[in-house]
């Protein structure tokens, strides 16, 4: 069984954004390959993430691991949150 979650991060700078997003996509895709179809985008000062695996049930790997990334990619953001895991 595969797991998709969603992720979110807000208080995320609008001149940084859409940088951070492609930065961090780019990480999981180059680095983090255990996680599959990962896609992050810059919404309204949140930072979105999805990705699927099949080991993480409630999300909380992928949300470790995007933390890491947030916190090498900015300087300044709020607190990341689960939004969804969704058995696939």
């Amino acid at each position: 069984m595969a797991f998709k979650i969603t992720l979110a991060c807000g208080g995320i700078d609008a001149a940084v954004g859409a940088i951070a997003a492609q930065d961090i996509q780019t990480e999981f895709r180059d680095h983090r390959r255990w996680h599959r179809d990962v896609h992050c985008r810059y919404e309204s000062g949140t930072l979105i993430l999805c990705g699927t695996n099949d080991f993480d049930e409630a999300g909380l790997a992928l949300l470790d691991e995007f933390g890491d990334c947030l916190s090498a990619y900015l300087n300044d953001h709020g607190a990341v949150r689960v939004l969804a895991v969704e058995a696939v």
